[in-house]
C-alpha cells in the first residue's frame, strides 16, 4: 500500500514539473519563432501562440494546477507516508513521539528534494533549451486544463487584473521590440560567431539612419567642388579633369546661385561626339531637400531621382551643401577612401585608451565609440559641433572641456573649423 502512495507522490511531482516546464516555455518563447513554427505547421505551435497572447489566463491555469498538486502531495506525504514510516520506525525500538517527528522530517526532506529536482529544476532547464518546441508540445494539454478549470481560471485572471489596476500597473506592451534589444541580439550573435563584425556595424548603421538628419551626412558647401558657368570653357574643363568627383554642382557667379549639376560622363560623351563641349548644355536639374529632412527622406528622394545627388537648402533657401547616394551608403557601411580622398580614418583608437576624432565625424558614431548618451533633440551633428556646444568661447587649438567623464581637447584647427579632437578619460582610466 505504501508503494502505491509513494507512486502517487512521484506522479504528482512529475505533474508539477510538467506545469513548471510549460510555464517557463510559453513565457520564454519568442512570438516570431512561434509564428514561424505555426507557418511550418508544427503541431501545437498555433496553440502555444494563443497561450502566449493570453498570458493572464495561462498563468492562472498553471497556478491552479501547481497549487492543487502541492496540496495533494502534502496530504499524501504528511498524512499517509509519514504515518506509515513512523510505524516502521517504532518497530526499530524508537519511541512513538521520536518516530513520528523523525518520519515527518525525513519524508518532508525527501519530497522537497524530489520536488526541487524533478518538479522544478530539470523541467525548467529542458524548457529553456528550446522553449518554442516545448511550448508547442505542451500547448494542447494546457488548453484542455484551462477549459476544465475555466471557472477558477476566469476568477483568478479577473482578480489579478483588478489587483494590477488598483496598484496602477499598466499592461505590458507584449511583442514590442526596442532598438536596444535588437542591438543586444546582434551583439550576442556576433559574439557567438553567427554574425560577422562588419555585419554588426552595418546593422547598427541602418538603425541609426532614421535618427540622422541630412545635415549630418551631407557635404557642406565649403568642401564642395563646383562649376561656375561664368568661367571660360577651358577653366571648366580643367576643373572637371582635376576633381575626383563624377558629379558637380553648377552655379553662375557664386555657389549660392546653384542651377543644377553636371555629370562628367555627359561632358565626355559630348566631347567624343562633337569634339567640343559647352558646360551649360549639360546642366541637369537636381532635387532640392530642406535641411530639416532626415536620412530616410533623403534616401526616398534619391531613389526616385535620375541624378543621385540632391541640393540641401535651409529655411531661407540658402544653399548649404549636397548629399549623394554615396553619403547614405557611408552612413551605413562606414567611410570610403575614394570619397574622403585620404587614407586616414576618422576614428583612431590609441594605445593609452584615448581616441583621435575627426571634427567632421558624425556625433552618433563618436557616442557609440565612447559609450556616451546624447540628447535626441541635439542642435549639433558632428564632433566639432558637440565640442563647440560645450565651450564658452570661440575655440582654438589646446582648448579642453570635460563631458560625462571624457576630456575633449582640440588638437588641430582648420582656420575657424575644429579639425581634430583628442578624447581621453578624465580620470585617466
Amino acid at each position: 500500500m505504501i508503494w502505491i502512495e509513494m507512486g502517487i507522490v512521484v506522479i504528482l511531482i512529475t505533474a508539477n514539473g510538467f506545469l513548471a516546464a510549460s510555464e517557463l516555455a510559453v513565457v520564454s518563447s519568442r512570438k516570431p519563432r512561434l509564428q514561424r513554427l505555426a507557418h511550418s505547421r508544427v503541431p501545437g505551435a498555433d496553440m502555444a501562440l494563443a497561450l502566449a497572447e493570453d498570458s493572464g489566463r495561462f498563468l492562472s491555469t498553471v497556478q491552479i494546477g501547481i497549487t492543487l498538486i502541492g496540496i495533494l502531495a502534502g496530504a499524501f506525504s504528511g498524512a499517509t507516508i509519514a504515518e506509515r514510516f513512523a510505524d516502521y520506525l517504532e518497530t526499530l525500538s524508537l519511541s512513538p513521539t521520536l518516530a513520528e517527528a523523525l518520519a515527518v522530517v525525513l519524508v518532508v526532506a525527501v519530497v522537497t528534494y524530489l520536488s526541487l529536482i524533478v518538479g522544478e529544476l530539470i523541467p525548467k532547464q529542458i524548457a529553456l533549451r528550446n522553449p518554442e518546441r516545448v511550448a508547442a508540445s505542451v500547448a494542447r494539454s494546457m488548453i484542455v486544463l484551462s477549459r476544465v478549470a475555466s471557472p477558477f481560471v476566469t476568477l483568478l485572471d479577473a482578480s489579478s487584473r483588478l489587483g494590477l489596476r488598483l496598484i496602477g500597473a499598466r499592461e505590458a506592451a507584449s511583442g514590442t521590440v526596442t532598438e536596444e534589444e535588437i542591438k543586444t541580439l546582434v551583439a550576442e550573435a556576433e559574439s557567438a560567431g553567427v554574425v560577422e563584425k562588419v555585419e554588426q556595424d552595418m546593422i547598427a548603421g541602418v538603425l541609426r539612419l532614421a535618427d540622422r538628419s541630412v545635415q549630418s551626412i551631407m557635404t557642406p558647401r565649403h568642401d564642395i567642388d563646383w562649376i561656375n558657368l561664368d568661367d571660360s570653357d577651358e577653366e571648366i574643363h580643367a576643373r572637371i579633369l582635376t576633381t575626383p568627383h563624377s558629379r558637380l554642382p553648377v552655379g553662375r557667379g557664386g555657389i549660392d546661385q546653384v542651377l543644377g549639376i553636371i555629370e562628367s560622363k555627359d561632358m565626355l560623351a559630348g566631347c567624343i561626339r562633337r569634339g567640343s563641349i559647352r558646360a551649360r548644355d549639360h546642366v541637369k536639374p537636381a532635387p532640392v531637400i530642406p535641411d530639416s529632412a532626415d536620412a530616410l527622406e533623403v534616401l526616398a528622394t534619391l531613389k526616385t531621382s535620375p541624378v543621385h545627388m540632391a541640393l540641401v537648402v535651409d529655411e531661407y533657401g540658402v544653399f548649404e551643401g549636397v548629399v549623394t547616394t554615396a553619403d547614405i551608403l557611408e552612413a551605413i557601411a562606414g567611410d570610403f577612401v575614394a570619397e574622403l580622398g585620404s587614407e586616414t580614418p576618422r576614428v583612431i583608437p590609441r594605445d593609452d585608451g584615448s581616441w583621435l576624432l575627426d571634427g567632421a565625424l558624425p556625433v552618433d558614431q563618436m557616442a557609440d565609440a565612447l559609450g556616451l548618451s546624447l540628447p535626441s533633440d541635439r542642435p549639433y551633428h558632428t564632433v566639432a559641433g558637440f565640442v563647440l556646444q560645450h565651450l564658452p568661447r570661440i575655440p582654438k587649438a589646446g582648448d579642453r572641456t570635460t563631458i560625462e567623464g571624457w576630456r575633449f581637447e582640440i588638437v588641430d584647427m582648420d582656420r575657424r573649423r575644429i579639425d581634430k579632437v583628442l578624447a581621453s578619460r578624465a580620470d585617466g582610466a
